[in-house]
């Protein structure tokens, strides 16, 4: 094999190969001889049949087989003996292939980029936490009482708001009734704004046995498309009013929760909101150190990459707008405007990923099976009362396993990079720690997008680095 450099620009790089015409004829031969053992021709036994008459019958159809099996391997051999990483998976051109002549190609590729890693003691990072308020715990406690509110029966009382009425109702357009707008013995807190804006305010003082034509119009961003901005009419029969009963807090309350004691109770509270505020200081230094890690390293990114990535963020906006989810800001900005944001993101994204990758592989960063544990129960914990459902969705699907697996590997190699950066723990309040306006330039709404982005860098760059692996 002869390999003839091209070109090489930054990452890009485009080599001619020449298989000699001798070494793939070889090949060729060498495929029908393992045909031969098998083979049955008239008048032969199997595996007896003289080789040029097998050659004659079956060299046309191994030489496509031939062909692609010799450019892989002349092409996984160049990538081996040049030291090179592709990106992506390299592309093949064909230049001349006759028989008895040598086969020549073209392979053209982008190169994964040579990082130089930092001492990452030079990293000065602020950790933010606060302390739990007393008066949050007993929000909370109001918010588990009201949640589990208990409402009686009251004749000829006219409803009012925090009542519930049960109600019977069928919704039209037009005088045409619509799919999905009807129900029956519906509870319907007045005032908890759960129906279409205006809905509720029409039933305040009605009493059982009323008929109500509750006149609405739906929001021009309602989900339905068909029903979007459009006047509807339900007709309502509300069937009893009743009002909620105060729920006392005390241990007999705590233990309907599970819990020994009030005392008890309120530390499980103290605990979850730690947690919370505990998940937002990770954001905040996790967001801290990518734009460190973004300011600190410059180096060529595939463009390849870089495009796959973008068309990924273009695609999700237009899924978005398709039904009417975009939020005020994308709505707000010329989708020309939004684009050139998105492009910056995408860069950022690969950026990040190729170099937290290349820090993982540096410090040997390894998934263990009880990461993968770990990563399942904090997804169980998301679902409280419905843990075993989400044990078994992943326990009977291993592509929702594999999709962890991304995400526990980037947070293992910010778990490495924090423990061996300068951090400065700071005592703040609660509206400092879940401010993240002050942080990550240009706008917010792009911080949100990086934030989501974050979760997959390093999974992209793990990608890049397995197919670069493959064709070495």
């Amino acid at each position: 094999m002869k390999v003839n450099e091209l070109k090489s620009e930054g990452l890009n790089k485009q080599y001619k190969v020449t298989v000699p015409a001798a070494d793939f004829e070889a090949q060729v031969n060498d495929k029908i001889k393992q045909i031969a053992k098998t083979a049955k021709l008239p008048g032969f036994r199997a595996g007896k049949a003289p080789f040029e008459m097998l050659k004659k019958k079956y060299h046309e159809s191994v030489v496509g087989e031939v062909l692609d099996e010799a450019i892989r391997k002349a092409t996984e051999e160049l990538i081996k003996d040049k030291k090179l990483r592709p990106a992506t998976q390299p592309s093949v051109k064909i230049l001349s292939f006759e028989d008895g002549k040598d086969l020549e190609f073209e392979v053209s590729l982008e190169d994964l980029p040579e990082i130089k890693l930092k001492d990452f003691k030079n990293i000065a990072l602020d950790k933010y936490m606060a302390e739990v308020p007393a008066e949050e715990v007993e929000k909370a406690l109001g918010y588990l009482a009201q949640s589990r509110k208990e409402t009686a029966k009251a004749d000829g009382k006219k409803a009012a708001k925090g009542d519930v009425v049960m109600i019977d109702f069928v919704g039209s357009v037009d005088g045409v009734e619509f799919q999905g707008g009807k129900g029956a013995n519906y509870p319907l807190e007045l005032g908890s704004g759960s129906f279409i804006p205006g809905f509720e305010d029409q039933l305040l003082d009605s009493v059982a046995g009323d008929k109500v034509d509750v006149k609405v119009k739906f929001p021009e961003n309602y989900h339905a498309k068909d029903l979007a901005g459009k006047d509807a009419v339900f007709a309502v029969d509300v069937k009893e009013v009743r009002e909620p009963k105060a729920v006392e807090i005390n241990d007999e309350f705590a233990k309907s929760l599970g819990e020994e004691s009030l005392d008890k109770l309120k530390e499980a509270i103290a605990g979850r909101i730690k947690s919370d505020y505990e998940n937002a200081s990770r954001m905040k230094i996790k967001r801290q150190l990518l734009d460190i890690l973004d300011k600190e390293y410059s180096f060529e990114v595939p463009q390849s990459l870089v495009d796959a990535e973008f068309k990924a963020i273009v695609d999700q906006y237009e899924q978005a707008k398709k039904y009417n989810q975009l939020d005020e800001n994308e709505k707000a900005k010329p989708e020309e405007d939004l684009k050139k944001e998105y492009k910056e993101i995408a860069l950022r994204r690969v950026k990040l990923g190729l170099l937290l990758s290349e820090i993982g592989q540096e410090a040997k960063v390894t998934i263990k099976p009880e990461d993968i544990n770990a990563a399942i129960m904090n997804e169980a914990k998301k679902y409280p009362g419905q843990e075993k459902m989400v044990f078994d969705y992943y326990l009977k699907n291993k592509q929702a396993v594999e999709a962890l697996k991304a995400p526990v590997f980037e947070e293992k190699i910010v778990d490495h990079i924090i423990a061996n950066s300068n951090v400065t723990d700071k005592t703040v309040s609660v509206e400092e720690l879940y401010n993240f306006d002050d942080e990550a330039k240009p706008a917010k709404k792009t911080v949100k997008k990086e934030t989501k982005a974050e979760e997959k860098d390093t999974s992209k760059a793990k990608e890049t680095k397995k197919t670069a692996k493959k064709s070495a």
